[in-house]
């Protein structure tokens, strides 16, 4: 998103969205086209937001594994370090019995003198060699663990570091379309009510279906079994968010991006899930969008950068853009329908 944009949206919002008349103040509403023009600069600028800030979810989402690879190796490492250090003191009391004894020849020496027989002899000497075999084999496994677990530990750190560069390069992306998107917004509130109405109606397409306060209960699907407990229970979770702020990364209580309200609503039915759309594209398994049942999650664009929770009857609730709260849409109103997938049941 270029600074170029940023003065495109000036032009549509201003100049194309309304028109000062000369030697007076008073502004008049464009033609539809213009404010169609004005509302998806607002538009592509929200979007181009969320796929960053998804982007970002994903990669604090990434930095939690690695951290986590990061803490396991170390424990690996750790326990590979003591297994070396147990073995070389065994190695060093052998060295040490070996040396008192006057080496492995004077061992074998003993040997062949306290033997009663050829039989027994032979008996020794194996027995011997078989110490020495055994303990060069555990010398060199314990080794060569130990190696790999280093190995391990340093792969992981590095994979650590370069996803902490990640969140910094994305957050750096996100902090500057946020400053776009603040302008954006400012210009619109410049606007009056007549004309904020064409530009809303323009941007939002088809009337979204918002749910009141009081109608916050998900609408009874019809052709479809019913969902699970935890599906239900996330629905009327998110179903209660409806009105809520949209804020880029908020996972809740009072404010959400689309990742965050479905991750906050199944973490109250008791289903862990990340705070990334990709990564909870992921999850659950696969529906098509005929077998859709409330709570079933709905991804919108490639790559995935949207989330919406199926509530039944054609609807989802989600967290659309920064100029819309929490709110309840028909499924067929927003764009670049991906694919679904069930978490439970």
């Amino acid at each position: 998103m270029g600074r170029v944009r940023a003065g495109l949206l000036i032009g549509a919002t201003t100049a194309l969205t309304f028109t000062v008349l000369p030697g007076t103040a008073v502004a008049t509403p464009g033609t539809a086209s213009s404010a169609a023009e004005a509302a998806q600069l607002v538009a592509d600028a929200s979007h181009e937001l969320e796929v960053v800030t998804e982007q970002l979810n994903e990669a604090k989402v990434d930095l939690q594994r690695q951290q986590a690879a990061v803490e396991t190796a170390e424990l690996v490492a750790f326990d590979a370090q003591q297994q070396r250090a147990a073995l070389d003191g065994r190695i060093r009391q052998l060295a040490r019995s070996a040396y008192t004894a006057g080496g492995a020849s004077r061992s074998q020496l003993n040997a062949m003198l306290t033997s009663d027989s050829a039989g027994d002899l032979v008996s020794q000497l194996g027995t011997l060699d078989a110490i020495a075999a055994r303990t060069n084999a555990a010398v060199s496994e314990v080794a060569e663990a130990s190696d790999r677990a280093d190995e391990t530990r340093a792969e992981a750190r590095a994979a650590r570091e370069k996803a902490e560069q990640s969140v910094e390069d994305i957050a750096a992306q996100q902090k500057d379309l946020e400053v776009q998107i603040a302008d954006y917004q400012r210009q619109f509130d410049a606007l009056d009510a007549a004309q904020r109405a064409v530009v809303e109606r323009a941007h939002g397409g088809s009337e979204p279906v918002r749910a009141s306060r009081a109608e916050r209960t998900a609408p009874a699907p019809t052709g479809a079994p019913a969902p699970s407990g935890a599906a239900q229970a996330a629905v009327d979770t998110a179903l209660a968010q409806v009105g809520d702020r949209y804020v880029w990364g908020a996972g809740g209580p009072d404010a959400f991006d689309c990742s965050g309200l479905t991750s906050y609503a199944y973490q109250a039915a008791g289903v862990a899930l990340p705070h990334s759309s990709r990564s909870q594209s992921q999850m659950g398994r696969p529906v098509s969008r005929g077998e859709l049942q409330p709570g079933d999650l709905i991804f919108f664009y490639s790559p995935v950068s949207h989330v919406a929770m199926y509530i039944g009857n054609g609807q989802m609730v989600h967290a659309s853009t920064s100029s819309q709260p929490v709110k309840v849409d028909n499924v067929d109103s927003f764009p670049s329908y991906n694919s679904a997938r069930r978490i439970t049941g």
